[in-house]
């Protein structure tokens, strides 16, 4: 929030996390899109529930609300109101996952907004929808992306004519991409060498902890040692999924390619592959996807 947001800039971090952060993160608790297929009254609940009696099943990783250090006036009222943000993180290991991310990222933004109504206003008080970001931590983007934090936002543009509307009735929405690298190389901007450290498959627990306590004077408590320890074994985790994954897509394409230019069968294809019978219903489903 410090590093991205132009709302905190100026703040200190322990001010951040104690004073404006508000109520408790949810993570992974909050579908994306309700179930659209039928018509599913909205369970308004308190901070930033947000569910329907029937739900997708994409969820955002996390999400939260946010006290805004400066106030401004409401519309059509004399007193001042203080404004809150909306913030969704996401942590991503595909760049190109087969979709842009960042529609993916907007599409986030737009659900959190569509989904204030009924909670955050109603009728047509437009006025009092709160600002959303979502935040994508890129763990293994392209190399002309790494070491890089790239924003997508709403802006005003005249066409014919000057005018100037108030920046807090259109900057509703922003998509932050944070796209990390080598943990060893040298950037300017402290949040990529924070977060590369930490995501990092490459360092093993002791390094962050030294990288965390000398470069960033982390004091690494108990509690926050264990964190580090989860989050080696989690991007452990993350390069063996990547990799099983390729591997998943590679011999999807070579089945699809025996049976286009072989004309054989996806059974026999997956004969000549070798196979094994307990894998081939997740193939079969992942022919159909690529159809």
């Amino acid at each position: 929030m410090k590093s991205c947001l132009w709302e905190y800039m100026d703040c200190d971090i322990h001010e951040i996390a104690e004073k404006y952060i508000e109520e408790k993160p949810q993570i992974g608790e909050i579908p994306v899109a309700p179930d659209e297929r039928q018509s599913a009254p909205v369970i308004q609940g308190t901070g930033v529930e947000d569910t329907t009696i029937t739900e997708g099943t994409v969820t955002f990783d996390i999400r939260f609300t946010a006290a805004v250090p400066s106030d401004y006036k409401s519309a059509g009222s004399p007193d001042r109101e203080k404004i809150g943000l909306i913030l969704n993180v996401e942590a991503q290991n595909q760049f190109y996952p087969g979709y842009p991310l960042v529609k993916r990222g907007i599409y986030y933004c737009c659900r959190m907004i569509s989904s204030q109504y009924g909670t955050v206003f109603t009728g047509s008080h437009y006025e009092k929808i709160k600002k959303v970001y979502s935040i994508w931590i890129c763990t293994t983007p392209p190399k002309n992306r790494e070491h890089t934090i790239t924003s997508y936002a709403l802006a005003e543009n005249n066409f014919v004519g000057q005018v100037k509307e108030e920046q807090k009735n259109y900057d509703l929405l922003s998509v932050f991409m944070i796209c990390l690298g080598n943990p060893e190389t040298e950037v300017e901007c402290g949040i990529l060498k924070l977060l590369s450290v930490l995501f990092s498959s490459e360092l093993k627990a002791v390094e962050k902890k030294k990288v965390l306590e000398e470069e960033f004077h982390i004091q690494m408590s108990q509690a926050f040692e264990e964190e580090v320890s989860q989050m080696c074994n989690l991007s452990e985790g993350v390069e063996q999924k990547g990799i099983q994954k390729g591997m998943q897509r590679a011999l999807t394409e070579s089945i699809k390619n025996l049976m286009d230019t072989m004309n054989m069968t996806a059974k026999e294809a997956m004969d000549a592959l070798k196979i094994k019978e307990e894998d081939r219903s997740q193939y079969t489903e992942l022919l159909k996807i690529q159809k």
